[in-house]
Parts: structure tokens; sequence; C-alpha cells
């Protein structure tokens, strides 16, 4: 699977990004949420769940369990590699990748110390959602009426640490002006939290 893992100098958590349907570790949304979290002292990695020859099949952007698997991987992956493996791991899920997300940390147990759904589906994890233990934060734009409702059904579930916080005026992919902004902001303090993270720097390697 294709990936960029970046690092600052003495960074104290991994966040791996889990992407929505349609996206890949090139949009500019979850690199911009990437870059300000590199400058806040915690690494991450983006990656595509599918392969080329996968995405043309829609079923495969909503397969969960397969996306959860491929993200599983990655998690483990990550464990493998020097730079990183001894770092706390937080998942950062958007849309469908909210539930890979959450499946996955139902699946890895404490090895996941947090979890963020940026308008994400976290209904589509169902009945695993009870099997998450990591602190879960499920963020979704006020605008984004149905979305709203699916994650708030998602948090009656989960039995771990919990939060829902709804971007007054955003849509479901925050484009309006300083929505992103917000999510980033929360985000951040969510994995600064419970991740530990402590070191702020900006200069970050490839």
């Amino acid at each position: 699977m294709a990936g960029a893992l970046r690092y600052p100098a003495q960074a104290s958590a991994l966040i791996i990004f889990a992407h929505g349907s349609g996206s890949s570790r090139l949009s500019p949304r979850n690199i911009q949420v990437a870059e300000a979290l590199n400058r806040r002292g915690m690494a991450t990695l983006l990656f595509d769940l599918l392969l080329p020859e996968e995405e043309g099949e829609r079923r495969n952007v909503f397969d969960i369990k397969l996306l959860a698997q491929r993200l599983t991987q990655a998690v483990r992956w990550a464990g493998d590699e020097p730079d990183v493996s001894a770092l706390p791991i937080g998942l950062f899920g958007a849309s469908t990748g909210a539930a890979a997300a959450l499946v996955a940390a139902g699946v890895l147990g404490d090895r996941i110390g947090a979890v963020v759904s940026r308008g994400g589906r976290p209904d589509l994890a169902g009945d695993i959602l009870a099997d998450v233990k990591a602190p879960t934060l499920l963020i979704v734009g006020g605008e984004d009426f149905g979305v709203i409702e699916l994650n708030q059904w998602a948090l009656q579930r989960l039995e771990s640490e919990k939060a829902i916080e709804i971007v007054p005026g955003a849509t479901h992919l925050f484009p309006e002006a300083g929505a992103l902004d917000a999510v980033i902001e929360l985000a951040a303090n969510w994995f600064e939290r419970h991740l530990g993270v402590k070191n702020r720097k900006s200069d970050a390697h490839r």
C-alpha cells in the first residue's frame, strides 16, 4: 500500500489516517490536518486503503471489514518501523474511514490510544462499537444533516470515553471558512490529552 510517513523531531505519538470514500492519501483536507498535527509534535501516516485496481469497484469503498483489515495491517507495520514503533497510536478517520478506524480499534484493543472521526460514518462499525476501548471523539458539521443523527446513534453505543463536537455552520467536507481549523483544534487537543503529546516541533522529516 502506498503511503507517506512524516515525523517531527522527538515526536511523541503517531496518528494513522483512514480516509473516506472517493479519497486517498493525497486528500488536501487530510494533508492539512496531518501537517497541523506534525507542527504539534505528532507523527502522521497517510496511506491508500485500496489498491489502484480495487478503487474502481464502488462496493470496496463501503467494505468496512476490508478497510479495517488494511488499517490494522498499517498499525502492525508501524510497530516494526524503528522511528515510530514505540509511539502511542491514534486513528483519524473520515467518512467510511471512521468506521474502519473504530473496527480496527475494537480489534487492536489497548494498542490504540485514541480515535477521532471527522464527518464520519461511525454507525457502519455496527456492533463492534461496544468493543472499542480507545477514547473516541466524533466531529460533525452542524449542517451535515442525517450524518449528525448517525453519529449520535453511534455515540450512544460506544462504551469507552467518548464525546461529540458539532462545528456550527459546517457541511460534510468542512469547506467553510474556519471549519477545518476547528476540526484540527478539536482533534489535536483530543490526541494530546489521550496520547500524552508534549513536544510541538515544526521540523518534519520524510
